[in-house]
């Protein structure tokens, strides 16, 4: 564990408040102001690879993490130079080992002293640098298949409490184990300054051929009170929607039997919502499970008629396939 926390508060305040003097004198205060504490981390046994974060400051998310499949993972924090993130992936994509590309991009930075950077290669190897001027209390730690990092913390508390945290929930999914490390970190003591966004990102173990398909989960929380709350319950709703595309592949391949249970997981995991509930209802329709079918359908419609428009117009789509009396029968 490497301290870096010998600022003094009179720092953090000339930060704050500092007109155009102080931004001459030091041109680092041009780059984006994002103190936080992060993750990268790599399943050992899955290959996926994650950065988690949380901050007192607006959409931390889009300037701290960074990730590409079959890749690595990028955090990069403090005084924020955002380049880190592109650069340092094209540099583990041509094949560097996380330490050689963060020395490399360390190395030909002039602002590197008010830098936090951690780097994750695929073969789970991280590497992380905390300069001399990131402000009190600034710490990380490097770990086999992850790294743990923070500044601007209200204490040296908040980096053990995250290793260990990430250690011993090692049963968990990753996205699931980042969420608990980041708690693990606020109920330690967390950002000195309080919280507001937080985000996660999750990107798989081999390269994928279209872009949209890197990142297996993408959340963020730009504003809120509790955003590791928000944030968990986003991931929540993620695997419940997990599970629905996963009915859906069942349903296309005929196995109804399997799609009616990974509906029914959806809706375990979000009850409250009407549309999980819906297309399961669709689903015991169209396997002649009629009867079954029409109690929920009529529960729905109870709640909002739209989804009664909705069923009259699948019939023309193909997504609904019922006699003009059945289909009758539910919508009235």
């Amino acid at each position: 564990m490497i301290p870096k926390h010998k600022y003094p508060i009179i720092f953090l305040i000339a930060l704050m408040f500092s007109g155009t003097m102080i931004a001459q004198n030091h041109p680092i205060m041009k780059d984006p102001f994002a103190h936080t504490f992060s993750i990268v981390a790599r399943d050992s046994v899955t290959g996926e690879m994650a950065v988690g974060v949380q901050s007192h400051w607006f959409s931390v998310g889009p300037l701290v993490a960074w990730g590409k499949s079959g890749v690595g993972v990028v955090a990069t924090q403090s005084f924020v130079n955002p380049a880190y993130g592109p650069n340092g992936l094209k540099l583990m994509e041509e094949g560097k080992s996380a330490k050689q590309a963060l020395e490399e991009l360390i190395a030909d930075d002039d602002g590197e002293a008010y830098r936090q950077v951690a780097f994750l290669d695929a073969k789970g190897r991280a590497a992380a640098h905390t300069g001399d001027k990131c402000v009190e209390s600034a710490y990380h730690h490097v770990g086999k298949n992850f790294s743990v990092q923070a500044n601007m913390m209200l204490n040296d508390k908040v980096v053990p409490a995250m290793k260990a945290a990430f250690l011993e929930n090692s049963d968990f999914p990753l996205a699931e184990r980042i969420v608990k490390v980041l708690q693990a970190a606020q109920d330690a003591g967390g950002d000195i300054r309080g919280k507001q966004s937080a985000a996660l990102i999750v990107v798989g173990a081999n390269k994928v051929k279209n872009s949209w398909e890197d990142k297996k989960i993408d959340l963020r929380v730009d504003d809120n009170p509790a955003p590791l709350k928000e944030l968990d319950r986003l991931l929540t709703l993620a695997r419940a929607y997990e599970f629905m595309n996963k009915g859906d592949l069942a349903m296309e391949a005929g196995d109804v039997d399997e799609a009616l249970r990974l509906y029914g997981s959806a809706e375990k995991l979000f009850p409250e919502n009407l549309e999980m509930k819906y297309w399961k209802a669709v689903a015991l329709a169209n396997s002649k499970r009629f009867e079954e079918a029409i109690p929920v359908f009529k529960s729905i419609f109870e709640k909002d008629e739209n989804w009664r428009t909705m069923t009259l117009r699948l019939p023309d789509s193909g997504l609904l396939n019922l006699t003009e009396s059945e289909l009758d029968k539910i919508v009235n």
